[in-house]
């Protein structure tokens, strides 16, 4: 604790404890109690409260003036943001209650006053009042409420409430059921399959002969099935010939959620947990869904094993209930945005084929690409469809014609079944089944050489749809010939990107002189302001032009801007605060969309500033002012004048 820790008086003290729950509901002679052992102290911004794995937690924080961010840095050095807390909040309840170090590093933003109040007197409120354990315990996993209790000398566990989830705040190495499980690549599949059985697992993790440490592969029992059973395989072979050789992990550290995310993105139903660059354990799909109960990987396998596109509509119209969850739960932006194009691409690829089963193959390669805020991967509630499709020059007339037929029938049946699916219309047509969005290769690239060589406008609009294609189903090497034909294009045309970074600085933050919000003064929108105008699609736009001007192919703006970071085209301190501006603002934007359809209102992205705690209103400030940063940074690469 810093030098300027000191005794507050204790009336103080109690009022701001009898304003904040739960101690808002302990008796009066408890209240007092406790507070005579109360402490305050000053933090400058800027200050690292706790770092996680390494800081004892011997007073629970309790915020009474300014704010925090937490967050966890990988052994790479990714940091990722999980959550600011302001006046009122606390810090540090779960490793206290653990008897474990940080879980999160914490950081102030901002000059910060908290009350300390000792481990040993928050202990004893958890032991002996009920209404107060049961508020701080909620949001932890049965399994760590178990583990808390056992270290409170077995306490009573008070039962969280079964609506409740928990991805976000279980870490994966605390789920680990038991010791690692592994066996030498030079024993027999026999010896593996008894392993498993005796230990009643689904997977064993393989290791060299001589070195037990070293982990080089990992079987499962749908390898016992698939490569030994059906083929008929001696097994008396080397379990080393059906292992996966290649074993997918994830720090202890990441969330559950994190997990989650990985296996559907891969594909894989076993992810090897890896602590300070040893495996220490597994953690398996089944772990993740008997955790949450109702899991977004559920509904992931649902729409994976559907046989009719009709049975889509249904599994479609629950992603957003699944969203919904997340983000009560306490999902960060990125991970919500991840989650539903997740979610939305799998929807994708099982319909289309199954309208490819239905239909008969394509007489030509083709791939349907994902454009605008899908290409991005960065849709929110009820995003507009924005695709279109590209396909291989067919070898004659008479080929081009079947296949301009094909795609025509294939992409008007898509597109009425995405709308069946809920996914809207896009007004401005950017669709498959306007046929000039529906080309062959040879054609894209002349719409792409056109839009560069002439920047107008509406040329310019195109950029800033087209641009950030993706490939959403079909042959990906003809996006990925577009994204070469793109780079060499932008390479060679500096004054089409030199018009992208004016349109870019056009736009600017919407804030005063005196770092007020500039808001509507009338009209539909009184008093708010466009968050995604006026606040991400800067970020949006500058991530854009530096990535066609450097040749990188992500098109999602967080990676952009991370490569720009790791390239050295950003400084390592601007890629962080455009990060933590950028998911700010998103966070606000999903969290505001997600209160309007519990009201029954369409969402929109209309942010009224006066409705904002005063830390969001300082957050929202401070991320709008890393537009005018980041805008400066165009300036110096671009002489626009």
């Amino acid at each position: 604790m810093s030098a300027e820790q000191h005794l507050i008086a204790p009336e103080v003290v109690l009022d701001f404890l009898s304003a904040m729950m739960p101690f808002d509901e302990l008796d009066e002679d408890t209240l007092h109690k406790v507070a005579r052992h109360i402490r305050v102290d000053f933090f400058p911004k800027g200050t690292r409260l706790l770092t996680a794995g390494e800081t004892e937690l011997t007073h629970l924080f309790l915020i009474q003036q300014g704010g925090v961010k937490s967050f966890l840095t990988d052994d790479e050095g990714n940091v990722t943001l999980k959550d600011f807390r302001g006046e009122g909040a606390y810090i540090g309840a779960l490793p206290i209650i653990r008897g474990t170090t940080a879980n999160l590093d914490v950081e102030t933003v901002e000059d910060t006053f908290c009350f300390l109040l000792p481990r040993e007197v928050f202990l004893e409120l958890i032991q002996e009042q009920p209404g107060f354990a049961q508020y701080y315990l909620k949001s932890f996993s049965e399994k760590i409420v178990n583990t808390a209790y056992t270290e409170l000398r077995h306490h009573k566990m008070i039962r969280r409430g079964d609506e409740e989830l928990y991805l976000f705040t279980i870490q994966v190495g605390d789920i680990i059921k038991q010791d690692l499980r592994k066996i030498a690549s030079t024993a027999t599949i026999q010896d593996a399959a008894r392993a498993m059985a005796g230990y009643r697992i689904g997977s064993l993790f393989i290791h060299e002969e001589e070195d037990a440490e070293n982990i080089i592969g990992i079987i499962t029992d749908r390898d016992l099935r698939n490569k030994v059973v059906a083929r008929g395989l001696d097994y008396k072979e080397p379990v080393s010939r059906i292992m996966t050789g290649l074993v997918a992990k994830i720090l202890s550290q990441a969330t559950c959620f994190d997990a989650l995310l990985k296996m559907m993105s891969t594909g894989v139903h076993h992810l090897a947990i890896e602590r300070k660059g040893r495996i220490i354990g597994v953690v398996t799909s089944h772990d993740i869904m008997l955790l949450q109960g109702t899991s977004p990987f559920s509904l992931f396998k649902e729409i994976g094993k559907q046989r009719r596109i009709q049975g889509l509509y249904p599994l479609s119209q629950k992603i957003p209930d699944i969203i919904r969850n997340l983000i009560k739960e306490g999902a960060k932006a990125g991970n919500i945005a991840r989650m539903i194009s997740l979610l939305n691409d799998q929807i994708l690829e099982r319909l289309l084929t199954l309208l490819e089963e239905e239909l008969g193959p394509p007489p030509v390669d083709y791939c349907w690409l994902l454009l605008g805020s899908e290409g991005r991967r960065e849709q929110t509630f009820k995003t507009d469809q924005d695709n279109a499709i590209i396909y291989a020059d067919p070898p004659d007339a008479a080929r081009e014609k079947i296949a301009a037929e094909y795609f025509s029938i294939f992409a008007r049946k898509a597109i009425d079944h995405l709308v069946n699916c809920g996914y809207p219309l896009c007004p401005g047509e950017i669709m498959a089944v306007n046929p000039k969005w529906c080309q062959p290769v040879s054609v894209w690239k002349n719409y792409f050489a056109s839009w560069i060589a002439a920047p107008e406008p509406e040329e310019l609009l195109n950029a800033t749809i087209f641009f950030d294609f993706r490939p959403g189903f079909g042959k990906v090497a003809l996006a990925d010939d577009l994204r070469d034909h793109l780079g060499a294009l932008s390479a060679r045309q500096e004054i089409y990107l030199l018009h992208l970074a004016r349109e870019c600085m056009a736009g600017r933050a919407p804030l005063s002189f005196f770092k007020n919000f500039i808001v509507a003064k009338n009209g539909e929108h009184r008093n708010k302001l466009d968050i995604k105008t006026q606040g991400l699609t800067p970020f949006v736009n500058f991530a854009r032009v530096l990535a066609l001007k450097y040749g990188i192919r992500e098109t999602n703006t967080l990676s952009r801007l991370h490569v720009l970071s790791r390239e050295g085209y950003l400084s390592e301190e601007l890629w962080a605060s455009a990060r933590e501006a950028y998911e700010m603002q998103m966070q606000l934007r999903l969290i505001h969309q997600l209160s309007q359809i519990e009201e029954g209102v369409l969402p929109d992205n209309y942010i009224a500033p006066d409705q904002l705690s005063d830390l969001e209103k300082r957050m929202l400030k401070e991320s709008f002012e890393v537009i005018e940063r980041i805008q400066g940074v165009l300036k110096t690469i671009f002489p626009v004048g």
